[in-house]
């Protein structure tokens, strides 16, 4: 019969604490300190006859284990690995060369951060095939990863069951823990989405007395966890109310929550990738039944944000002109709905998918067309709201080349190529409504003095059948701008005041007092 390991945390029932060989088991730890004492504690649980090797990262491993001799397997095989890729690679070819792997329990103890700039497609790579490893030589893997952004490994490995057998998290909060469970699997069943409040005592992690054995039901589905700035001021509404002085005390409640209506606050624009990532976070930790809400408190969002967030998995953003009373009424509305939107594992993908492009101003054109050609094909952008496409032909007596250089594109992704006569501007994330205006910060003169026509297409299907039209244009019909004008986007003294161009008046010096002083003297 194989052998039955555990993880060192007392009083945790079995189905939560056995780990057996021919799987992988992944437990993040957010302090390094507390990675170590769990490494102890579960070598201290093990029984004296039980075969144990711990592998640290460019560190000795007899600087980490500490145990009396009235504890744990009577010999400790101890190795110790560069934190590098390459030997990770070559881990499981190194393990065969010093010992026979079965039926044991192997630890591998990560060095601080050492997978926070590991590529995702690499990491899922490697547990796979340490997972078939582990499998043929019938023993047990367990990785102790530490880090400040262990939530990031969490996404990345989210869908892995294939590979892991389990997954959690230990989070320190204070005066006690929180061991967050994504599932953990061995001989007598699995075990998912578990949330356990721990304690230490004498040195050992231990489940807290108000800690229910039973998984949690959704008995929080009529809570709303706010930021306190969403109710203006107001006291909370009812008893089901709870108001938070910050969105990071937010998250931190939040964490804990089932099925409850979490509301954030959004301020100024600099808040909106760090309340992504905790949305995100949420979203894929908690599951669908969570309700996550933004209410913008000032101007600050942007489509492009605006979409963000909700691919992150937020249920709802609420614009900051929406008074109050309405605001509640929208809260109201979401009470009792499954999240069923795919939101993406790795946040950097939807991040990169979500953000403007990182050009502007002018493009040759077949760069042009490639790069719109890309975004129409992102599937992860929704549909119809990429953009405005719109193709300008010159006043009579104005050059395309001279009408490239009164156009001044500020924002990125907003990019032009010219061509056919003709000039092609794309506004990304441009809404049809919004062109005249943005066409006016665009222009530092009236559009209607540079611009005889336009043709608008605003659709996915229209733009990409423009973009096949635009690819069968000839070689001597695609202009090229004046050798000036490459690479300068930006008007010299040019200020544009919110309705119109104005010019900013620079000082002159005719004369300066020292000269004025020695041209008197002179005269004298």
């Amino acid at each position: 019969m194989s052998p039955v390991f555990s993880i060192g945390i007392r009083s945790l029932w079995d189905e939560l604490r056995h780990v057996q060989t021919g799987g992988v088991w992944w437990i993040n730890v957010d302090r390094r300190q507390d990675a170590i004492s769990l490494v102890n504690r579960t070598l201290a649980a093990q029984t004296s006859t039980a075969r144990v090797a711990v592998i640290t990262m460019g560190e000795k491993p007899q600087l980490l284990i500490n145990l009396d001799s009235q504890q744990g397997p009577e010999s400790i095989q101890a190795f110790t690995m560069p934190a590098t890729w390459p030997a990770h690679q070559a881990l499981a070819t190194d393990i065969l060369c010093n010992i026979d792997p079965e039926n044991t329990l192997i630890i591998l103890v990560g060095a601080e951060n050492a997978y926070e700039n590991i590529a995702g497609d690499k990491l899922t790579d490697w547990l796979e095939k340490i997972a078939r490893w582990t499998k043929v030589y019938n023993c047990g893997f367990l990785i102790v990863n530490t880090g400040h952004n262990t939530d990031r490994q969490s996404w990345l490995l989210i869908g892995e069951y294939r590979n892991l057998s389990g997954l959690a998290s230990l989070r320190y909060q204070g005066d006690d823990y929180v061991y967050d469970i994504a599932w953990w699997s061995n001989q007598l069943g699995v075990s998912a989405r578990q949330q356990l409040t721990l304690t230490r005592r004498d040195g050992d992690l231990t489940l807290a007395e108000t800690t229910a054995v039973a998984p949690r039901s959704r008995d929080d589905e009529k809570a709303i966890l706010s930021h306190h700035a969403v109710l203006e001021g107001a006291p909370p509404l009812s008893e089901y109310w709870q108001l938070f002085d910050g969105n990071e005390a937010l998250f931190d409640a939040a964490r804990s929550a089932q099925a409850a209506t979490i509301i954030f606050s959004l301020n100024q624009n600099n808040q909106i990738e760090g309340l992504a990532q905790d949305i995100h976070t949420l979203r894929r930790q908690r599951g669908s039944a969570l309700k996550i809400i933004v209410r913008e408190r000032s101007p600050s969002l942007r489509a492009t944000d605006e979409r963000l967030l909700l691919g992150c998995g937020a249920n709802m953003v609420i614009p900051w002109n929406t008074p109050l009373s309405r605001s509640l009424s929208l809260i109201e509305s979401v009470q009792g709905q499954q999240f069923s939107r795919h939101v993406p594992e790795d946040i950097d993908i939807l991040m990169r998918a979500m953000k403007p492009l990182v050009l502007k101003g002018y493009q040759p054109w077949e760069t042009f067309c490639n790069l719109l050609t890309d975004l129409m094909n992102n599937p992860l952008v929704p549909a119809d709201s990429k953009g405005v496409l719109v193709a300008l032909r010159p006043t009579p007596g104005l050059r395309v080349e001279q009408a490239l250089t009164l156009c001044r594109p500020n924002r990125q992704g907003d990019i032009v190529t010219i061509g056919d006569n003709k000039m092609y501007l794309f506004l990304s994330f441009c809404r049809i409504n919004d062109l005249d205006t943005a066409l006016k910060h665009i222009f530092p003169l009236p559009v209607g003095d540079v611009v005889s026509n336009r043709t608008v297409w605003y659709e996915d299907s229209q733009i990409s059948a423009e973009l096949n039209q635009m690819r069968y244009v000839k070689e001597e019909q695609r202009t090229q701008p004046l050798p000036q004008t490459i690479g300068k986007s930006e008007a010299m003294n040019v200020h544009y005041d919110g309705k119109q161009w104005r010019r900013i008046p620079e000082p002159v010096t005719l004369l300066s007092d020292q000269k004025g002083a020695q041209a008197h003297h002179e005269s004298q």
